[in-house]
């Protein structure tokens, strides 16, 4: 009997021992675990007002006005998705519905000229147009010479274009002001996607991209409201510079290349939208014909689904890989940052898409981990 305590105290020791001595967890069990708090929904409003800054202006309005952006998209409310608006809206504006644009009077005063040079009107004749009175009582050169935000900006060439007769001729319905609000978004874009808009315009869908709510809605409609196969955020804040799945299509563009031998930009542009002609990514796969068992018109029309998740599945973009890592011996990457230099007269610096996504995905990760 002298063993059983003995025999007793063994066993617990064991018990203790293998509760207490199960190893280090794993990092890829850390990473898990970090995915499923990322996944788990929020509110949308009590995040907003942790994470943005104390300095912002009307720190409730941003709260509420994506608390509502989320909801009425359908979004997930994750810390993720949540922190990546925060992200691209902090780098594209620094939390300004209409943010400052240094110099924005000689850029306007350029755009004004290159577009009369292009039309073959005397510079001089223009100028002197813009001298007339406005609506506002000052001239429209004086309010070029003043803007500071492209919403004055925008302002002033949709009086110049609705109330001076050379306005129509120069700039037609074609305001140069091409983005604004909060993210930056295209007003193109957001004149092609108004469904669901929650709420009441009170002028056009141009002037509601400059309002803070509207530069919300639209911009983090064109970052997370669309279906992507990406392992990371930052191919979606690419897309968000370069266009729906430029990520995606810089790396199809890197397969091609590699199949066919010829270099390409792998600038995520499949076809030339808008033309019959032929790009230089749309040549360079016609020679896989043959290899394919595809014409010139299945390829043009498979390559036409580049702007949509359903290209994944076409033939063609199988058959590229396929080829490809053939010819390569090994898997290659089905997301790839695009190598697109930013152009813009508001730009000074030398900036790259790979540039723009990096920052942002920094200050996403910098929001997700903020107290």
């Amino acid at each position: 009997m002298s063993y059983v305590p003995r025999f007793s105290w063994l066993l617990a020791a064991l018990i203790l021992a293998g509760c207490s001595t199960q190893g280090p967890v794993s990092q890829k069990e850390v990473e898990k675990e970090k995915e499923r708090e990322r996944a788990q929904p929020l509110d949308v409003a009590s995040v907003v007002r942790q994470k943005i800054p104390a300095s912002v202006k009307d720190r409730e309005g941003w709260a509420q006005d994506l608390a509502t952006t989320f909801s009425s998209q359908q979004l997930a409310p994750t810390l993720e998705n949540i922190c990546s608006v925060l992200a691209v809206a902090q780098q594209e504006s620094n939390y300004q519905s209409d943010p400052i644009v240094p110099g924005l009077s000689k850029i306007a005063w350029k755009e004004i000229d290159k577009r009369a040079e292009r039309m073959h009107i005397p510079t001089v004749l223009v100028h002197t147009a813009l001298k007339i009175p406005s609506p506002n009582g000052k001239s429209y050169s004086e309010r070029l010479d003043k803007v500071r935000t492209e919403k004055e900006l925008s302002a002033v060439f949709d009086d110049f274009i609705g109330m001076v007769p050379m306005g129509q001729k120069l700039f037609g319905s074609l305001n140069p002001v091409r983005t604004g609000g909060p993210m930056q978004i295209s007003v193109a874009f957001a004149q092609q996607h108004t469904d669901g808009y929650p709420w009441k315009m009170e002028g056009t869908v141009r002037q509601e991209v400059f309002s803070r709510r509207g530069g919300l809605w639209f911009g983090t409609y064109h970052l997370l409201n669309y279906p992507a196969s990406y392992t990371a955020p930052i191919y979606r804040f690419a897309d968000f510079n370069a266009g729906l799945y430029a990520s995606r299509n810089a790396a199809f563009q890197y397969a091609v290349s590699i199949a066919t031998g010829v270099k390409l930009a792998l600038d995520g542009d499949l076809i030339l939208y808008g033309s019959s002609d032929t790009g230089s990514t749309e040549r360079a796969i016609r020679k896989l014909g043959p290899q394919l068992g595809m014409s010139d018109r299945d390829i043009r029309r498979q390559l036409e689904r580049g702007d949509s998740q359903k290209f994944e599945q076409t033939t063609l973009w199988r058959e590229v890989y396929r080829l490809a890592e053939k010819k390569s011996g090994k898997t290659l990457a089905r997301e790839m940052l695009p190598g697109i230099q930013l152009e813009s007269p508001k730009i000074t610096r030398n900036l790259t898409t790979a540039w723009f996504a990096k920052r942002v995905d920094d200050r996403r990760a910098a929001c997700m981990v903020q107290n």
